[in-house]
């Protein structure tokens, strides 16, 4: 009474293939220490990719880990490039076990929020009350308080992106935090300068921009945290699939008697004792007895699968009947959970498009402005050479500090965190839940959508479907009756759903005696007289036999959702392609297909957790993938967005970018629409970020804005922060008023 789901899983432990000497096609990864912002990611980067025979290097900055491919890799040569460009590595020769990938993760992840939220803490909090106190207080002693709150935060807050910038410099590049660093500091020392020579008495009728120095660092690095908190979420998710891998296991000796282990010291070989209701810690082969494993930290089905002598088992299967002796054929660092781990956190490593056009707009408008900046000085340094006016070279000097200041990326670094922080909150009302700024960048864009099939398309349940009578003088009615009332005594999936397609159809269901159930056989008992069995079928789901003879075949399928064929075609008119990634039987996925309105050339059944991630990174353009399951983690990781139904398994909930509410998967249509608004409003900032800066910028350097440039690009700093909070503002009313359209057209 049980389908046949595969699964591949490798016999051959996984180590690092590239130690001292050389090798074809293999893959490094290197520990690294000293990494502090994109450039230094961008310096290793290059810096591996110049070492012979690399064909792709990745560096992740939250793991602090470089993953090298390529042919015959030298693996010390490798970690000998990073440490020449200036930072740490160490090769990882075995794959790192559950507990010490989840251990790193957790706590560099967790170090990084903690120090961003305390330097948004202390940057605000300060830059706020010296708002206050230089807009309502002009006492004497107000520059006084200014000049040291302004001191606080330039050290304690300012000193993170000094140290990138400077990391920067060195490597001969610069980032945003290398403007930040210069905008403030010249803020900063302008002021400073006018200050000494108020103070000694020469009167310059400038203002002082103590307090945007402060404010500037507290609001980057407020968005800084906010990111740190995405990445720090993720982390816990693969934390918890590390989770379902047993930390001992259970190992038979010579002697027969069984010895206690850690699960990662078992090797390949090892016979292991596994009891009911335990997990399997390791891939491997049943050698004694036969069980219901419950396989869908693999596959997602929920249906038990069941296992004999011969048949594989893998790590993170929870047995539920019966006792099984297993010889282990891989050792535990090996085992499908840590390769699952590995697939999530490799994909939240890699970077998207998005990003590198990040990379590359700072790369090309940071040094931009920095040349501009000289050459104003420069330019209005000869020219007061020429004439011999000091005036002059005050003039050129407030043009430079002009220059600077209304180039400050203060609006640049409010115009994606406004339109995110407005499309996330109005998702939440909608129960959408957005984890990251990137995912609604991504959505807005996107060109795939794949579904995962069981939990997502369907209710996760089975359900009796067709009951085909075999010759029998029963009839339909008396032959459920008959099957529920022994299945009453089981838990398996297939039992209550024939006790509810009985209770279903109203029928009275009597007591059983004698019961008894078999593992991978069925269940047995007499009913009102007769003696009914419930068994494995080769045609259909299970079999019904009274008095032992064949009576009935039951076929049980899971159900799609209501709204699922509706938000198929919802996507569809938004002009995206829809596809089905599924571990079930390909019959069982196509029949889900054809109901819910997925084209046949789009399902893909059977699919290993390995060949779902394979799929998706072949697919060209942005990728969206639902799921619900623990064995979609690595899929909802891979893909560019990852989107979770709120009912589903913590791991594939928290791994996810984009949680559904409950089980609506309507909210998918919903959640792409708001992304493309969202994604709409942010090129539009983003225009207006930088029209409003980039249109001064000539006129600060010629020195049109006069002595009060300075103020006036602190002035067109603000109109720019408010064009972006409006717009973002628009963006809300767009918002509600298409979900109230959508809540009356239903």
């Amino acid at each position: 009474m049980y389908i046949q789901i595969n699964f591949k899983f490798s016999e051959e432990p996984i180590i690092n293939p590239c130690m001292a000497d050389l090798h074809d096609d293999c893959t490094i990864d290197l520990k690294l220490s000293g990494l502090n912002c994109a450039a230094c990611v961008a310096k290793v980067e290059s810096s591996l990719a110049a070492s012979p025979g690399v064909e792709e290097a990745t560096v992740s900055l939250t793991q602090a880990r470089a993953t090298v491919r390529g042919q015959n890799l030298d693996a010390d040569e490798l970690a000998e490039a990073v440490i020449a460009a200036g930072y740490g590595a160490t090769v990882l020769v075995h794959r790192q076990t559950p507990a010490e990938l989840g251990s790193e993760l957790e706590e560099r992840q967790q170090q990084h929020e903690r120090e961003w939220r305390r330097r948004a803490v202390l940057g605000l909090g300060v830059a706020v009350p010296m708002f206050l106190l230089h807009w309502t207080v002009h006492a004497p002693w107000t520059p006084w308080v200014l000049l040291v709150l302004a001191t606080f935060v330039v050290i304690t807050v300012g000193t993170g992106f000094y140290v990138s910038a400077w990391k920067a410099a060195l490597n001969r590049t610069t980032n945003m935090d290398t403007l930040i660093s210069i905008g403030a500091s010249t803020a900063y020392v302008f002021s400073l300068v006018l200050f000494i020579l108020e103070l000694i008495g020469i009167e310059t009728g400038q203002p002082m921009y103590f307090t945007e120095a402060a404010a500037l660092f507290g609001i980057i690095s407020l968005g800084h945290w906010f990111e740190a908190r995405s990445s720090a979420k993720a982390g816990s998710a693969v934390r918890e699939l590390l989770e379902l891998q047993p930390e001992t296991a259970e190992r038979l000796e010579e002697d027969g008697s069984t010895r206690e282990v850690p699960s990662v010291d078992v090797q390949p070989g090892d016979r292991l004792l596994i009891r009911p209701g335990a997990r399997v810690p390791i891939d491997g082969i049943v050698l004694e007895g036969q069980s219901d494993l419950d396989e869908s930290v693999v596959t997602g089905e929920p249906i038990p699968v069941q296992r004999s002598v011969n048949d594989p088992v893998v790590s993170g299967s929870m047995n539920t009947t019966g006792r099984l002796v297993i010889e282990a054929r891989v050792d535990g660092r090996n085992t499908t959970i840590a390769r699952i781990a590995e697939l999530v956190t490799g994909a939240m490593a890699s970077k998207t498009e998005i990003q590198r056009l990040a990379d590359k707009v700072s790369s090309i408008f940071v040094p931009t402005i920095l040349l501009i900046a000289i050459v104003t000085l420069v330019g209005w340094s000869i020219l007061a050479i020429t004439r011999g006016d000091a005036l002059t070279f005050q003039a050129g000097v407030i043009a430079v500090v002009t220059v600077l200041i209304i180039s400050c990326p203060c609006a640049l670094g409010l115009a994606t965190p406004m339109a995110i922080m407005v499309g996330a909150s109005e998702s939440s009302r909608m129960g959408i839940l957005i984890k990251s700024a990137p995912a609604l960048e991504i959505t807005g864009s996107a060109r795939h959508v794949i579904f995962d099939k069981t939990g997502t398309l369907t209710v996760g349940r089975p359900r009796v479907t067709k009951i085909e009578l075999i010759g029998s003088s029963h009839d339909e009615s008396m032959i459920l009756r008959l099957a529920a009332a022994v299945e009453a005594s089981s838990e398996h999936p297939l039992a209550r759903a024939l006790v509810e397609a009985a209770v279903d159809r109203g029928l009275d269901i009597p007591g059983a005696e004698e019961f008894k159930a078999t593992a991978g056989h069925g269940v047995v008992g007499r009913v009102d007289g007769q003696l009914v069995e419930v068994g494995r079928d080769d045609v259909a789901t299970c079999r019904v036999l009274i008095d032992e003879t064949p009576v009935a075949r039951v076929t049980m399928s899971d159900e799609p959702r209501a709204d699922a064929s509706g938000a198929v075609a919802a996507i569809g008119t938004l002009g995206l392609q829809v596809h089905m990634l599924s571990g079930d039987r390909h019959n069982a996925a196509m029949d889900i297909a054809s109901r819910v309105g997925i084209e046949a050339g789009a399902v893909h059944a059977e699919q290993t957790p390995e060949e779902k991630t394979e799929f998706i990174h072949s697919l060209e353009g942005g990728t969206i993938m639902v799921g619900d399951g623990i064995n979609d983690a690595g899929a909802l990781a891979m893909a560019d967005v990852g989107v979770s139904l709120g009912t589903g398994t913590n791991i594939a909930v928290e791994t996810a970018s984009i949680v559904v509410p409950g089980e609506q998967v309507q909210a998918i249509p919903t959640t792409i629409a708001t992304a493309r608004e969202t994604l709409r409003v942010i090129k539009q900032n983003l225009f207006f970020a930088f029209v409003y800066n980039s249109a001064m910028v000539p006129l600060a350097a010629l020195g049109l804005l006069g002595t009060w440039g300075p103020l006036l690009a602190a002035g067109a700093m603000g109109i720019s922060d408010i064009t972006v909070i409006g717009n973002a503002i628009r963006l809300r009313g767009l918002i509600r008023r298409r979900a109230a359209q959508s809540t009356e057209n239903s």
